[in-house]
């Protein structure tokens, strides 16, 4: 499950961005007991939130910071800032060596055995800069060291000089690094080992990642975490279509599962089967239907409303947060996810129990609700219109809005809550 998220410097946000999954310590926890995960950990965890922004502030942005750091957990690839990806402002004049590109990102989880994880890791455009990981059994313990990685220096060169820069789009630079690593609790044998590894020129993914390798328990469940329970969904077409393309043999497992179709149902109660097409599963598929009279008809999916097509796709991720535990940040529901069915869908995830998260984007206001979700459930992206720059807070930090409040879309409207007017 994940207990806080914090990244800096990517993409529309510059500066430091705080995101929480921890339920209050408050009293007004208990009036939402289906909204939490209750752990023997001595903590509570959200089950759901709701991140509320206009159109262009930021919120794929947040999204694709998640999938940009799981990136470096799936691919064995060189972990670096790349520069088209840090924010615009801190990009001077397309150089690397003269541009602010150093990102930070932090990220704490609770594994399903019970183990706190804390990673943190720095990299600019060289590589990185500074990579923690640390563990503990119980809450309020402190956490322990397991790496500890810092470049204490390093070697540039590039086909500019210091009078004429050759250009962003044909600069050319190359470095070394020289690291610190330390183990606090790794034995001799594993930290010779680890050392091997990665004594190299250039340097080629996480280190968290060659540990995984060397079979550090607490280093193989974090990176696992990392690849198959964080699922942040962005993409730049009908979400539908992304699955068409896809064709991942889990998510015909999931079709195929009885408890799914109670999950797409809710878009649509007259629908009452699924014959799944093997080969194209998101678009031969038929949906099956019940009229009035009792007769029944069916209508191949390619075919049925954009909504029913979407909300097939989304509804799998639904499963696999209730299901499978996943943690899944959905963006762009707006099409299928009205406030009708995200009533639904929001009750339905809190009214099972499992140890899942839903986090979704959205720009309808009307999710404001304080009926169906804690204050911290509620998160707002807002972009200066100014600098370009995008931030995100929780409505928690308003201590003046009460739960007794009605309305909260209209405060939020006129702009009382951070937002601007639509």
């Amino acid at each position: 499950m994940l207990l806080n998220y914090k990244f800096e410097n990517y993409l529309s946000f510059r500066d430091s961005v705080e995101f929480s999954m921890m339920a209050p310590k408050t009293k007004v926890k208990n009036r939402f007991p289906d909204n939490i995960i209750s752990t023997d950990k001595s903590c509570d965890i959200l089950k759901t939130a709701v991140i509320v922004g206009e159109n262009a502030g930021g919120k794929s942005n947040f999204v694709s910071s998640l999938e940009y750091l799981r990136a470096l957990f799936q691919e064995n690839k060189t972990a670096k800032a790349y520069r088209s990806c840090v924010n615009a402002n801190n990009d001077r004049k397309g150089c690397g060596k003269d541009s602010n590109t150093l990102q930070i990102f932090d990220l704490e989880i609770l594994s399903d055995d019970g183990e706190f994880y804390l990673y943190h890791l720095e990299m600019d455009f060289i590589g990185i800069v500074k990579e923690e990981f640390s563990y503990k059994n119980e809450y309020r313990k402190r956490y322990r060291k397991l790496l500890f990685v810092h470049r204490k220096k390093y070697e540039l060169s590039c086909n500019g000089n210091e009078d004429k820069c050759a250009g962003k789009n044909i600069c050319k630079t190359s470095g070394s690094a020289v690291y610190d690593i330390n183990f606090p609790e790794m034995e001799p044998e594993m930290e010779m080992a680890f050392e091997n590894a990665v004594k190299s020129p250039k340097q080629l993914g996480l280190f968290i990642s060659k540990l995984a390798i060397l079979g550090n328990e607490h280093a193989m469940k974090f990176t696992e975490w990392m690849r198959d329970s964080l699922c942040p969904e962005t993409n730049a077409i009908n979400y539908d279509l992304y699955k068409s393309l896809k064709s991942e043999e889990e998510d015909f497992n999931i079709l195929n599962d009885p408890r799914y179709m109670e999950i797409f149902r809710m878009i649509d109660y007259s629908i009452i089967d699924i014959e799944i097409d093997e080969e194209k599963p998101f678009t031969k598929s038929m949906i099956i239907r019940k009229k009035e009279d009792g007769s029944t008809f069916s209508r191949e999916l390619s075919r049925d409303s954009s909504g029913v097509r979407e909300y097939f796709a989304w509804a799998v991720q639904i499963y696999k947060v209730v299901y499978e535990d996943k943690v899944v940040f959905a963006d762009e529901m707006d099409r299928v996810l009205n406030p009708v069915l995200s009533d639904r869908v929001i009750a339905f995830i809190n009214g099972k129990e499992h140890h899942g998260q839903f986090i979704f984007t959205t720009h309808n206001v009307l999710h404001l609700d304080l009926k169906n979700y804690m204050k911290e459930q509620i998160y707002f992206i807002s972009k200066n219109v100014e600098s370009l720059e995008s931030e995100l807070y929780s409505l928690a930090d308003f201590p003046e809005v009460r739960y007794e409040t009605t309305k909260i879309y209209e405060f939020y409207m006129k702009g009382i809550l951070g937002g601007d007017c639509y």
